[in-house]
């Protein structure tokens, strides 16, 4: 048995058409299958950022709920922009949002959760910064809270980082996974969506959910891994 988790960028349910269309956000989300979702740009970018995902939608449309954690805002859904969708069944025994340092305002959430089947494991979804110095400090930030955890643990979210090779330096004894090109989503090439995980943690299986669809509900496509490492 394995657990599959995912990550997606959801660029304020804006698609690549320009039009803002939560209801297909959500049929990309559902094809996943995924028992655990990072999300990330799910809240609209100025102001008092409300949310451009309504709650109310995915509990009508989906079998998962969100993680109840820090809010940006009194009508956001997330914290910096990030939410995580748990599948009923499963649950938060602790979450709490991270400040991440850098000149943009970032922060990652960090949860442990407890699945059917498994074990609790720590996760901390992050959409890190614009600027490689800025995400090399963030990384150190989230290697810190990583190597703090009591039992496994890893990361999962838009990294933002082009290389294969550089900007990870603060991840020394943890794997990064890259499942495959994520981003622009219409011809992607770039892979900017990836997974951080401990050496006790195996990914027997990932890959990007590339569809006619999800090529279209954002900019990014979403990526998954089936992981193991994490069961009773």
């Amino acid at each position: 048995m394995t657990v599959r988790l995912a990550s997606y960028n959801l660029h304020k349910c804006v698609g690549t058409d320009g039009r803002h269309d939560p209801a297909r956000i959500l049929a990309v989300i559902n094809a996943l299958g995924a028992d655990v979702i990072a999300l990330q740009e799910v809240d609209r970018r100025l102001g008092a950022r409300p949310s451009a995902l309504p709650a109310r939608l995915i509990e009508a449309e989906t079998d998962f709920h969100v993680a109840e954690g820090p809010k940006t805002g009194p009508d956001s859904l997330g914290w910096h922009g990030q939410a995580v969708l748990v599948r009923r069944g499963g649950r938060v025994l602790d979450i709490d949002g991270l400040a991440l340092p850098g000149l943009e305002p970032r922060g990652a959430l960090r949860l442990v959760i407890a699945h059917e089947g498994a074990a609790p494991f720590t996760l901390v979804a992050a959409h890190l910064g614009l600027r490689r110095a800025d995400r090399r400090a963030q990384w150190s930030r989230i290697a810190q809270t990583l190597r703090g955890a009591k039992g496994p643990a890893l990361a999962i979210g838009d990294f933002n980082e082009w290389s294969s090779k550089h900007g990870f330096e603060a991840l020394t004894g943890y794997h990064v996974h890259a499942p495959g090109p994520t981003y622009p989503s219409r011809a992607p090439f770039g892979r900017l969506d990836r997974v951080v995980t401990c050496p006790n943690i195996n990914i027997v299986r990932m890959g990007v959910l590339d569809t006619p669809l999800a090529r279209r509900a954002s900019d990014h496509l979403p990526i998954w891994a089936d992981v193991a490492g994490v069961l009773r």
